[in-house]
């Protein structure tokens, strides 16, 4: 990275580039000789007392003495793009998974979303901080704890580290706690969608009894699922859910082999809910799925897909990468300290 003007080292930042996301070099250590140096890329999130505070992409924070710093810049916040792999900001991906995954009641708070749905899902119990409370941030934060405690849920907010640094920085010094790490994973959607067809799978609107049999977020049969959950499930621009039948039996007839949910949404195509019977895996099903759904997605104009995935997941990111999937960004909820 170039941080020289006519050959010299430049410290371009200041305090008031904190916000920003920033590149900065400086010394290893103190007392090493010229020349090894360490590169830091994130979000300035403070600068006082001589230090600076910033933030990786995986939620690292780092702090650096302003003393040993020899370079420092603004650098954009949205990566260059990969060949081949769709081109979007975090925000944008994080407004389109919202609108796939819609929470059964949200509310307003300045251009922040709080979404509540009887405790199904993280996603659809969390609030989704895309711009300015419109108020002080303390102010805010008290809103957002009791219109969750209003409904007897955990306050929670989905965060991706390095566009929400400072917010996290405050949430974690009021103890709030970090969990369930996730990836949000783009890729081509018409690659997923050249394969032959399988007429194994089938495709319908809305999940039936044996979709939900092999769901594992429903209880049992799938009789159990709240209606705050079945409006999130089935909720989105345009949702297709599809099966393959198969499988060990299960309350009187077989359970599918395996299940997967798309929505449609403009060029974007969100999968969820990719599921295969553990005696039918490495036979391709979870492939088939998608392929299947893609193709149904390109038929309604989408052109890009997206999906998430835990972070320390391996096998399902082995698949995703043999599908032409890549790293967007990471994600994790912090979740507010109980009484």
């Amino acid at each position: 990275m170039e941080f020289t003007t006519g050959g010299r080292l430049e410290v371009r930042i200041t305090a008031s580039d904190v916000g920003e996301r920033v590149s900065v070099r400086s010394l290893t250590a103190a007392g090493e000789r010229l020349g090894r140096f360490t590169d830091t890329v994130g979000i300035l999130t403070s600068w006082t007392g001589g230090v600076l505070g910033i933030t990786r992409r995986d939620g690292e924070h780092v702090e650096i003495e302003e003393a040993s710093m020899v370079a420092g810049k603004v650098v954009p916040r949205t990566p260059a793009r990969r060949r081949g792999i769709p081109s979007a900001s975090v925000p944008e991906l994080m407004a389109v998974g919202a609108r796939g995954w819609p929470a059964a009641e949200t509310g307003r708070l300045g251009e922040w979303t709080l979404r509540a749905s009887g405790g199904f899902t993280a996603r659809a119990n969390s609030l989704l901080p895309l711009g300015d409370p419109g108020i002080p941030l303390a102010e805010a934060i008290g809103q957002v704890v009791r219109w969750y405690e209003d409904r007897g849920l955990p306050p929670r907010v989905q965060l991706v580290p390095e566009e929400h640094a400072l917010l996290e920085r405050e949430l974690a010094g009021r103890g709030w706690t970090a969990e369930r790490h996730a990836v949000i994973r783009v890729g081509a959607l018409a690659p997923l969608a050249d394969r032959a067809p399988d007429d194994r799978v089938t495709l319908s609107r809305v999940p039936d009894e044996a979709w939900l049999s092999r769901y594992n977020r429903a209880d049992g049969d799938g009789d159990g699922l709240p209606e705050a959950a079945w409006r999130v499930l089935a909720g989105g621009p345009s949702v297709w859910f599809a099966t393959v039948a198969g499988g060990q039996p299960g309350g009187g007839e077989a359970k599918p082999a395996a299940i997967g949910r798309c929505v449609v949404d403009g060029r974007w195509a969100g999968f969820a809910a990719i599921e295969v019977a553990p005696e039918r895996r490495g036979e391709g099903l979870a492939s088939a799925v998608m392929t299947e759904l893609s193709r149904r997605a390109l038929e309604e104009g989408a052109s890009a897909a997206y999906l998430q995935v835990e972070r320390d997941n391996g096998p399902a990111r082995a698949l995703y990468d043999k599908l032409g999937f890549a790293d967007h960004h990471a994600y994790h909820y912090l979740r507010a300290p109980q009484d």
